[in-house]
């Protein structure tokens, strides 16, 4: 028999150890296992571990070839639409309808809110009947037809001004038709192809523990959804020199016969793609929710089946914790409309003030792709370092994002004013550039336009948060059959902000340009502090929003000490009104 006092006991430190060893030993952790057999992480881990994306599905790349070419389209067209509008053939740059700028500017912000009302429709259509690849299919076709209306009517050999007129107010109704029905469809297609998976831990081969976030993993589906957008807006090189060089018809000719690109992708992907089936009257079905909790003072629980089992409502209480979270979802982006007239500047007064100075032989709408290329350098080192570095240390919550978007777009309209103060301060024209004389109806300031680059790199870094988030909270907030609905309300704060920029586009002459663009900076800054002082605290609910959408009915009660109680809690969602 051994000596007990000659034994070597385990001192206090080497016992926290062997306490640690065990906590990290998978074999022993009791954390649930889901149907898959991935270990799923406890409240503490979520809490503490570094969360990662997941894997993109291959699928999701074909759905973005169809954003792709119907964005290279769309900004490939729209780019030179500024000078077709706003100057004559006689003018330099050339243009056909002659509108001068604040005619040119107000059609402008009319086909941007045209083209952000539609989606609407569009996302009705296709969550109530069609579905969003069918719905997509019908409006690509919609959309052709109205490229080809442009392209023919703005053909000099056939065409006159009263037709070109004409043919452009068609066209652009068309294609603002289908471009809502294509863009209210097609990121929440390309989502839906990322499966519905629980967070899950994951051992890396560092032998680090880390959770997979399925939003995480959405965030970077739509990080490169976003940069698919801005890979096709890079048309506008290719048009504005067409432009410049050929003429409008071949400015409108390329993205006529690019756009069928986006109808290959679709035909090659038609049995590839995860399709969301139609709910019967989803949208119908929300708002009707949603009015019984507004007649009961905005209280959501008298719309529970489990709370009036009498009523037979068509849905389950689930749905009801969806729809609550749809409509706090839904308040982020009242402040919208602010962000969008300033990121409208871009594709109309930014192209006049190009005008306005020394080109050197580029086209003045050209230096859009600035913008673009700036998105596509930018995003994936966001995606790569920024946000994983910011992660290390504290959650990145969308509505930080949100708010430095705005910040960001508030820094290129205070850019915007200085470099036109600049510009009145250049002769010959000074305050009045090409109007001060006939002989200087051709002759900019003295300004190198090169000087207008960094105002389209603020713009750039401006959407890589605040647009690319607001997409992204729009599909991740909205109830699962109604994805596309929930992100053409967001879309549609877009028209109206393009509807504040018509109401303000009798500003958008010389000599009032430094103004407006000091009117908007300080508008877009205010409106970016009340923002986060209105949703910051919604950083602290966001993995609550998130993990409702991942519970399944079965799954969406729990036991608790005092019964069932619904995940998340209503109680969680208080103080969020």
């Amino acid at each position: 028999m051994s000596n007990l006092s000659d034994e070597k006991l385990p001192t206090d430190s080497e016992l926290q150890k062997q306490d640690s060893d065990i906590l990290r030993d998978p074999s022993v952790i009791s954390n649930d296992i889901d149907d898959e057999g991935r270990e799923l992480p406890s409240e503490e881990e979520m809490k503490t571990l570094r969360h990662v994306s997941g894997n993109i599905p291959l699928r999701c790349w074909l759905v973005a070839i169809v954003e792709l070419a119907e964005r290279f389209s769309y900004y490939g067209l729209s780019a030179p639409f500024q000078n077709y509008m706003q100057n004559t053939p006689e003018d330099s740059p050339k243009g056909i309808l002659g509108l001068n700028q604040q005619g040119a500017t107000a059609l402008s912000y009319f086909f941007q809110f045209w083209c952000y009302v539609t989606p609407i429709f569009g996302g009705w259509l296709a969550d109530t009947y069609l579905g969003k690849f069918n719905t997509i299919f019908v409006f690509c076709i919609v959309y052709i037809i109205g490229i080809f209306i442009l392209f023919i009517t703005s053909i000099p050999a056939i065409t006159s001004k009263t037709t070109a007129t004409g043919g452009f107010i068609a066209a652009i109704i068309i294609i603002g038709f289908a471009t809502g029905g294509v863009k209210s469809n097609v990121s929440p297609l390309i989502a839906d192809q990322v499966p519905k998976v629980k967070p899950h831990i994951k051992v890396l081969k560092s032998g680090e523990r880390v959770i997979v976030d399925p939003h995480i993993t959405i965030q970077n589906v739509f990080m490169f959804f976003y940069l698919m957008i801005n890979v096709g807006s890079l048309s506008v090189i290719a048009t504005t020199q067409l432009e410049h060089h050929v003429g409008f018809w071949a400015a409108y000719l390329l993205p006529f016969c690019f756009f069928f690109i986006a109808l290959a992708a679709l035909a090659l992907g038609r049995n590839q793609y995860i399709k969301t089936p139609v709910s019967d009257k989803i949208v119908n079905k929300t708002f009707k929710c949603a009015w019984i909790g507004l007649r009961n003072g905005f209280n959501l629980e008298a719309a529970k089946p489990s709370n009036n089992p009498e009523k037979n409502y068509p849905w389950s209480d689930k749905f009801v914790e969806e729809v609550r979270r749809a409509i706090y979802g839904c308040k982020v982006f009242v402040f919208y409309p602010i962000y969008w007239v300033t990121y409208g500047q871009m594709t109309n007064n930014f192209i006049s003030q190009a005008g306005q100075m020394e080109l050197h032989g580029l086209p003045n709408d050209i230096l859009q792709a600035i913008n673009s290329m700036s998105i596509i350098v930018f995003i994936p080192i966001c995606e790569r370092f920024v946000y994983p570095f910011i992660r290390r240390f504290t959650p990145f919550k969308a509505i930080t994002k949100i708010f430095f978007g705005f910040m960001f777009a508030t820094g290129a309209m205070v850019y915007a004013a200085v470099l036109q103060h600049y510009i009145y301060q250049a002769g010959p024209c000074y305050n009045f550039p090409k109007a001060c004389a006939p002989e200087f109806k051709t002759v900019p300031n003295h300004i190198h336009v090169a000087i207008q680059a960094p105002a389209y790199f603020l713009i750039a870094m401006s959407e890589i948060f605040a647009s690319v988030t607001g997409l992204e909270y729009a599909y991740t907030k909205a109830p699962v059959s109604m994805k596309s609905f929930i992100t053409s309300l967001f879309l549609v704060t877009n028209a109206f902000g393009s509807a504040l920029g018509i109401a303000l586009s009798s500003t958008s002459e010389d000599p009032k340009m430094v103004w407006t663009y000091t009117g908007l900076a300080t508008a877009c800054f205010i409106a970016g502090w009340i923002f986060w002082f209105c949703f910051k605290h919604y950083n602290y609910k966001e993995d609550e929003f998130n993990r409702l959408e991942y519970a399944t009915e079965e799954e969406y009660k729990k036991p608790t000490l005092d019964g069932l109680q619904p995940i998340p809690s209503a109680n969680s969602y208080k103080g969020l009104a």
